[in-house]
């Protein structure tokens, strides 16, 4: 391809060659109801309305009227709040509780401000447009002030001084710093410094772009269609703009139980015979699992709903047999439906005009696994319902969970995906698919989830998905793609599934020991320590590759992969809290050091090490043939999760870490529920109370129990039990909710109780 030739840099044109950008400049008249504030500019229109006194809402339009519909991701954009206008000649106030914004007239700028603090603030006409429609958002920024979120992009965690753009894009590359547009676009960010957290939503599907790197003193984010669509979400720090953020755009639902424990996928396991084979290795070895995976060669032709008789001659009595081993089977769905008039999904779509099409309507095609194949238009409700119904295929056979893959929407093509001008209809209006492309991974997502909760009924569905945008976190988890078996993957995946929580998708995962390239022993046990950590645990490879499955490099490598994920399970009722947590509050389950620390400098740039929660720190090795790195610790009294040694926290410890350690901390003043040891989440597990002494904090903790597969849990059938602990150790327990649990508590164990914190490290 061209691009991957010198001609990549081709010489442009000069400045001349450039389209100019053009001014909104100034407000010429308005409207005011009490709640929306609307005008006209020197060219094209504007509202600003509040959501919520910490959530304010921007539209800009330079080429007509604004739309004041919110979009799929703001489900939390409901009614505008009343608040007070005020028209100082020069500009004008709205005015809701602590939060003021002010509108300048001639010429337009805005600036907002909460008790006092100035949140946003832009210069004169901060709006331009080009001749071709596309539109700029200019916002004033210092060049030292870190910027986080944006969804899954490569690189460090604190973005600012890049250019980052959101298109949806299908890249079998290796992924590195300057592959910036993957399978996420989330055009969320969040600027953070220490008394404050501004976070902005560029809600625009078209293609986006944060440029961070090209002014001194301003970050300009621009669309190349459509208008500026923005929140401005007003937090204290970056915990608290996470909350409103996902607030608007929703949460991560409670997942079934069996979605945490430790997943084994390949692309592909290619017959009936290789997937019991798998499952019956992991019982022999004693290998914790909860599911595997199929990929596409399960199927008849890598048609859909279907499966392939030669290789899965008994696929239902193969599915049954794994269940009954309390082994979950998710198997691939992708959005291509072969071209084949003998093929009853294909036949249906077309008699029933569910496939995107162009205006002339002419279904367009493209080809993928199957071939020559059409993309349904799961813009409309009509598609999501049939959609999600083609799912009782595997939901009769006891299918609880599907995977979407290949949903950029991805085609083998130059682009990479559909013709621009395909149109989808989004609720009666048409709209094109370079407008629609980023959301196509979301609509699918939709309708996958909402199908298969309408098929299992009383029963939670696991979704995972490869693309999507602001919103998915509703819907799916997500993974991070294609990643490689190198170092630098495995190092990177850290600030992407960080960044990703911070932008609302808190499960999230990358593929345990690389899906392309070749892993190593030490590469493996390296991964699969940081994977045993993460909120969602896969290991994934690619048919080329050498094999990784937990055995596959011999005994001493099976053993230390074994210990961790074993250990995943003896956490597993600290993360499910988390994920209960989650669903509440919406933020994350794993998080930067920042976001706990939020006026501590030494952890807005630390990008190596992560927080499970707010008191579980893991600090990996990153490196191979590293045996000691430096490890952070922030304020307070850490303990070594290993040796129970404690530290002062506020500084930073060389470590040692051999192959079969991964360093972990734990907080000081933390009951942490760990776990007996089972083989999956099926098993009964019994629970063991970590109390971890402080002088200066409060012992406690808490611990979320329910069914772990139903939605009782919404109607009071759930335990959540408050832990606190006194200075001799005693354990004190509150319960809310009505479940009656199965687990004892089968042991306290006290750490640093009989230690003189003078004598801390």
């Amino acid at each position: 391809m061209l691009e991957n030739t010198s001609y990549a840099i081709l010489p442009q044109d000069g400045e001349e060659g450039k389209q100019k950008n053009l001014s909104i400049n100034h407000i010429q008249s308005y409207e005011w109801d009490g709640e929306i504030l609307e005008g006209t500019l020197s060219k094209g229109t504007f509202a600003l309305y509040f959501v919520d006194e910490k959530t304010v809402r921007l539209i800009v339009n330079p080429f007509g009227k604004v739309n004041l519909n919110p979009s799929i991701a703001a489900i939390g954009d409901g009614e505008p709040v009343s608040c007070v206008m005020k028209d100082n000649h020069r500009e004008l106030e709205l005015i809701l509780g602590l939060t003021r914004i002010i509108l300048q007239k001639d010429p337009i700028s805005i600036k907002i401000l909460r008790d006092g603090k100035v949140f946003m603030e832009t210069q004169d006409s901060f709006v331009s447009y080009t001749s071709s429609k596309k539109v700029t958002l200019s916002i004033k920024n210092r060049k030292d002030t870190p910027v986080y979120g944006l969804g899954e992009k490569t690189g460090f965690l604190n973005k600012n001084g890049s250019k980052i753009s959101n298109w949806n894009t299908d890249v079998f590359s290796p992924h590195n710093k300057d592959t910036v547009e993957l399978y996420q676009s989330i055009p969320f960010a969040l600027f953070h410094n220490s008394d404050k957290t501004l976070g902005l939503f560029f809600d625009n599907s078209f293609r986006t772009e944060f440029d961070m790197q090209t002014y001194n003193d301003q970050v300009a984010i621009s669309a190349d269609r459509g208008a500026i669509n923005s929140y401005f979400l007003l937090g204290e720090d970056i915990k608290e703009t996470v909350g409103i953020y996902t607030h608007l755009t929703g949460r991560t639902p409670l997942p079934p139980k069996w979605s945490l424990g430790y997943h084994q996928s390949r692309y592909s396991y290619k017959s009936e015979s290789e997937v019991r084979k798998i499952v019956d290795l992991f019982k022999k070895y004693e290998i914790p699992l909860d599911c595997i995976f199929l990929d596409i060669h399960y199927m008849d032709g890598y048609r859909v709903f279907t499966h392939d008789l030669d290789h899965f001659p008994n696929f239902e009595e193969m599915l049954d047999d794994i269940q009954k081993l309390n082994v979950d089977v998710v198997p691939i769905v992708d959005p291509g439906v072969k071209k084949d008039i003998h093929y009853p999904v294909y036949q249906e779509g077309v008699k029933n005009d569910y496939f995107s099409k162009y205006l002339d309507g002419t279904i367009y095609h493209g080809e993928v696994w199957p071939g020559q194949s059409a993309f349904p238009d799961f813009f409309q409700k009509k598609v999501q319902r049939w959609w999600g119904d083609l799912h009782n295929f595997y939901t009769k056979m006891g299918i609880r969970g599907i995977w979407n893959d290949m949903n950029e929407p991805s085609v083998f093509n130059e682009s990479k995906t559909m013709d621009l001008d395909v149109h989808h209809n989004l609720d009666g209006h048409l709209i094109s698919h370079e407008e629609g492309h980023n959301l196509y991974g979301l609509y699918m997502s939709k309708s996958t989830f909402e199908g298969l909760q309408k098929l299992l009924k009383n029963t939670r569905p696991f979704s995972l998905t490869r693309a999507g945008y602001a919103g998915v976190q509703r819907y799916s988890t997500v993974w991070t793609g294609d990643n490689r078996s190198h170092w630098e993957h495995l190092e990177m995946s850290i600030p992407m599934i960080l960044n990703l929580g911070m932008s609302g998708v808190a499960f999230t995962g990358a593929d345990v020991g690389g899906f392309a390239s070749d892993t190593t022993p030490e590469l493996l046990i390296r991964w699969t320590q940081v994977g045993a950590f993460l909120p969602y645990f896969r290991n994934h490879s690619v048919q080329d590759s050498i094999r990784q499955e937990p055995w596959a490099f011999g005994e001493d490598t099976m053993n230390s992969v074994k210990k961790y994920i074993e250990l995943r399970y003896k956490f597993l009722p600290y993360f499910y809290t988390l994920f209960y947590e989650a669903e509440k509050t919406g933020l994350p389950i794993v998080r930067p050091l920042a976001m706990e620390y939020p006026r501590d400098t030494k952890t807005f740039d630390c990008s190596d090490q992560f927080l499970v929660g707010k008191d579980v720190l893991i600090a990996p090795i990153l490196r191979p043939g590293q045996n000691h790195r430096s490890v952070y610790l922030p304020e307070g009294v850490w303990y070594n999760f290993w040796t129970e040694e404690h530290y002062v926290g506020g500084k930073y410890y060389l470590m040692e870490a051999d192959l079969d350690t991964l360093p972990i901390f734990v907080r000081e003043g933390t009951i942490l529920p760990l776990g007996t040891s089972i083989q999956n989440t099926k098993e009964k597990q019994d629970i063991e109370l970590y109390v971890y002494h402080s002088k200066e904090f409060k012992m406690q903790g808490t611990l979320y129990e329910d069914d772990g597969l139903s939605y009782g849990y919404k109607s009071d059938d759930f335990s959540l039990l408050t832990l606190s602990a006194s200075d001799k150790g005693d354990v004190k327990v509150e319960q809310v909710g009505n479940y009656k649990s199965n687990s004892l508590v089968k042991d306290v164990r006290l750490v640093g109780f009989d230690l003189e914190q003078e004598g801390s490290k």
